[in-house]
């Protein structure tokens, strides 16, 4: 098979996917909604298109005031996550580089851990922004402790890791002062999208939006940068500045899903490997497509984490570890068998 046409049926399968997790998702929930009327109604809404859904009002409220941002603002922290795993792992030359590395995580975990406890006077709004400047100011410290050790993927690598361990301690050390929120602090580290509605959506539209715009620019650079620094250097490309507005873009991209969503991990990790063996190792068609399943999988690890213990909700978090590690476990297996 031709690249063009692998790459093409590669788009179509994830389109393909990503509706079809929107349409499950749609469908499944406590209110048992007509399937064919559901149906109508999604495509009522696109433009040129007139149909009559035949939905009542009790199910038209649920459809679009209930799950539809919920699955809005699921494929978008899905395919925010997966983007930023995709764009790490192009600038570490590491399959398994997550979205949450450069202290992202650890960093989110500490703002919202401080909102919690110290802050939870102002409102539940606190938690989502300081959650947001605490991920963004992680990856800040780590970048600038990497720099100060010296050029290097390696040196940035393992600044992230200690900035993500110290991050992780101070944490720690605040819960231990204020053991009344340990459970709330745990239940949003967990990850969740209980509490989604429109206006979340709309609030982190402009930040995905810049995010995915400068990483998608990118795929290109990230495909020269696989093959060394000098033959990028040689093609008149300066690797430093394309690694620094990748790894902010992406930070950006991640803060912007923890913020909403809580820590959700592995999906940054095991969406962009999934992705390339579907359609090869080109950035350029990557990063896109690791939007596209990105997005489906975590609308339907979301419906599994709202149904399978109905009425109460298990963290997203839980099930996208419990289909991660087996597939993390695989991807070492994979690797090393490449490299030996």
């Amino acid at each position: 098979m031709s690249a063009s046409r692998r790459t093409v049926r590669a788009y179509g399968t994830a389109v393909a996917f990503l509706a079809a997790a929107v349409l499950v998702s749609a469908l499944v929930g406590a209110a048992d909604l007509n399937p064919w009327a559901t149906v109508a109604a999604l495509l009522d809404r696109l433009p040129f298109i007139d149909l009559h859904a035949g939905l009542g009002p009790l199910d038209r409220a649920v459809l679009f005031q209930i799950r539809m941002p919920r699955i809005v603002l699921g494929a978008l922290v899905g395919g925010l996550l997966s983007l930023a795993g995709a764009g790490y792992q192009g600038v570490f030359r590491n399959p398994l580089v997550d979205s949450g590395l450069l202290g992202a995580s650890a960093g989110a975990g500490l703002g919202a851990t401080v909102a919690i406890v110290y802050l939870g006077g102002i409102g539940p709004e606190a938690v989502p922004v300081a959650a947001f400047v605490g991920s963004l100011a992680g990856v800040a410290v780590a970048y600038a402790a990497g720099a100060a050790g010296g050029p290097g993927t390696a040196t940035l690598l393992l600044a992230g890791l200690a900035t993500g361990m110290f991050l992780t301690a101070i944490q720690t050390l605040v819960l231990q002062r204020s053991t009344q929120d340990i459970q709330q602090v745990y239940s949003w580290l967990l990850g969740s999208l209980a509490t989604a509605d429109w206006h979340q959506v709309v609030e982190i539209l402009p930040y995905a939006g810049v995010s995915t715009l400068i990483v998608l620019v990118h795929g290109r650079h990230l495909d020269v940068l696989s093959v060394g620094d000098e033959e990028a250097r040689t093609l008149g490309m300066s690797p430093g500045r394309v690694r620094l507005l990748v790894v902010a873009a992406c930070a950006l991209a991640a803060a912007t899903a923890v913020a909403v969503s809580g820590l959700i991990g592995f999906v940054g990790i095991i969406v962009p490997h999934a992705v390339r063996r579907l359609a090869g190792s080109s950035y350029r068609v990557v990063l896109p497509l690791a939007m596209l399943f990105g997005a489906g999988f975590l609308v339907l690890a979301d419906t599994l984490a709202r149904t399978v213990l109905a009425p109460g909700e298990l963290p997203i978090g839980v099930v996208t570890a419990l289909i991660g590690c087996p597939v993390f476990v695989l991807i070492l297996r994979t690797t090393r068998s490449v490299r030996t």
